[in-house]
């Protein structure tokens, strides 16, 4: 476990004592050469020359040399597939007992992504470290740290496989690994976090609300926030503190806040502490380590080798594909306020693997990034490389102004008279002018965004925007199958998706 007292030595001392630096590329080859110790006599591992790359000088090089640069669909083809069938020490060694599905959020079909013991392992521990932070926050609410976790997610239930092996939510997977002292604080308990069926689940939780003392809620904002005005509406309060007085923490991660936090700060009577992590089916990627950081900080030291793909043109297709043989970074080799796609070799046999987000180093020297959003998640039909970022930020701007909560939205860009459009939708329950708002995000967007303010003024000719209830998003993902804590609303809708959504809002199905 990383020090509770971090006493910082200058380098030259420290050269002189030839005391060790907590060097970011030190620490990260330090994890690559016990990834592939562990692993060199698998499949994979005897396939790529793991014990070569061990011997070389430079281990980093040689690994980027050797070792292929993988998405889902080429190390689930070539390596994952086979231990679905229970092959054994096929990327990591032994049998894999748990995977998480995961369809990111633009995959039809749903994903297997091996969690091995090691890595379930190495989440707690990190769970831990983040805990351990806490206690530098100002104003930290004592009160709360011992009171219930209600955590929202999809359901825990687990699908058995002809092989052995368990597979659903990462949160399914968790719940089935939490240790008998922490069922205490656990709510809405095992019986409702099993319901499949989402207005029931959240039924549930609204009936039984009265009966729980909550100091954390853990989950995608959306749904905290949606759960959270059933219950202000079930028992006629002004705000969520009213039953719960004890709410102190609420503890999400996975996709940007900002355009969340105008909603939250509605529904609550005090301030509350927002807690961010970055967790991923993948693995356990960062969290914030400073109360008032910019960003979440990288863990470089726990089993997780990171590498970063510059997200831009000469690296992505316009569709967001990686190209053969991307530019790839190591962490010492990074720029603060450049865009990259991540890569993460892990203790659950993933090498090289592109998950699919995007990040950017808000404190480079710090290691500390936020979300930017994901690889096929963008909007550049002309040229107006409009970001997820981009949007987010265009959201909460035009949110604080007209004093509305749009937990969710979707953008959509096709062609219109000769020339192209973004269309808009947006989840909100508030009383909201339409038109007002997207000359909002629009102005915004303008002011963000040079690419998309010269575009606007050529090729790209009209934006519109449709207001829908927040339901109605949660229903298109409960028909999908993707309602769970590793799933995330499309900000950008492209292909099947796309597709899908339109049935969706033609006829309710999808």
């Amino acid at each position: 476990m990383a020090n509770i007292i971090d006493i910082k030595i200058p380098k030259a001392i420290a050269a002189a004592l030839r005391i060790p630096q907590n060097d970011p590329r030190r620490q990260q080859i330090r994890v690559l050469k016990k990834l592939l110790r562990k692993a060199r006599f698998t499949e994979f591992g005897q396939h790529y020359r793991f014990d070569d790359i061990l011997l070389s000088k430079h281990p980093g090089k040689s690994f980027q040399e050797l070792v292929p640069v993988h998405d889902y669909n080429k190390i689930y083809s070539e390596w994952w597939k086979k231990t679905l069938e229970g092959v054994p020490d096929v990327a990591w060694p032994g049998k894999i007992k748990y995977y998480a599905l995961s369809s990111g959020t633009s995959e039809a079909a749903s994903k297997y992504i091996p969690v091995t013991k090691e890595m379930l392992r190495s989440n707690t521990i990190n769970y831990i470290k983040q805990l351990i932070t806490l206690f530098s926050y100002e104003n930290l609410p004592y009160n709360a740290m011992t009171k219930g976790f209600l955590m929202i997610g999809g359901a825990t239930d687990l699908q058995k496989g002809k092989a052995g092996w368990y597979a659903g939510d990462l949160s399914g997977i968790l719940a089935k690994k939490r240790p008998f002292w922490f069922q205490t604080f656990y709510k809405p308990g095992g019986r409702i976090a099993a319901m499949k069926d989402w207005k029931e689940k959240l039924n549930e939780i609204v009936e039984h609300a009265s009966e729980w003392d909550i100091g954390y809620i853990v989950g995608v904002p959306a749904w905290c926030q949606m759960c959270m005005e059933m219950v202000i509406e079930h028992y006629k309060l002004k705000n969520i503190h009213e039953i719960w007085p004890n709410l102190g923490f609420f503890v999400h991660g996975g996709v940007a806040f900002e355009p969340y936090k105008k909603g939250f700060e509605k529904l609550l009577g005090k301030p509350i502490v927002y807690i961010e992590y970055y967790l991923s089916s993948e693995g356990f990627i960062g969290y914030k380590t400073r109360e008032h950081a910019k960003g979440m900080k990288l863990i470089l030291d726990n089993n997780i080798f990171f590498e970063f793909v510059p997200f831009d043109d000469k690296n992505f297709d316009q569709e967001g594909n990686l190209i053969a043989d991307p530019e790839v970074k190591m962490i010492h080799e990074v720029e603060e306020g450049k865009e990259y796609a991540l890569l993460m070799s892990t203790n659950s046999g993933a090498w090289r693997y592109l998950i699919g987000d995007t990040i950017k180093f808000v404190d480079a020297e710090l290691c500390e990034v936020a979300i930017t959003g994901r690889t096929k998640h963008f909007l550049s039909l002309t040229g107006e490389h409009l970001s997820v970022e981009n949007m987010n930020k265009a959201i909460e701007l035009a949110s604080e102004e007209l004093n509305i909560s749009i937990p969710e939205y979707t953008v959509v860009g096709y062609p219109y008279e000769s020339f192209f459009a973004h269309k808009w939708y947006i989840a909100s329950n508030d009383n909201c002018n339409t038109e007002l708002l997207k000359n909002k995000i629009d102005q915004h967007l303008r002011r963000l965004n040079d690419d998309y303010a010269t575009e606007r003024d050529s090729a790209l000719k009209e934006v519109f925007l449709e207001q829908l209830p927040e339901e109605k998003f949660m229903k298109f993902m409960e028909i999908k199958g993707k309602l769970g804590s590793q799933h995330k609303f499309p900000r950008v809708m492209k292909g099947k998706m796309l597709e899908d959504w339109n049935r969706f809002l033609e006829n309710g199905t999808k």
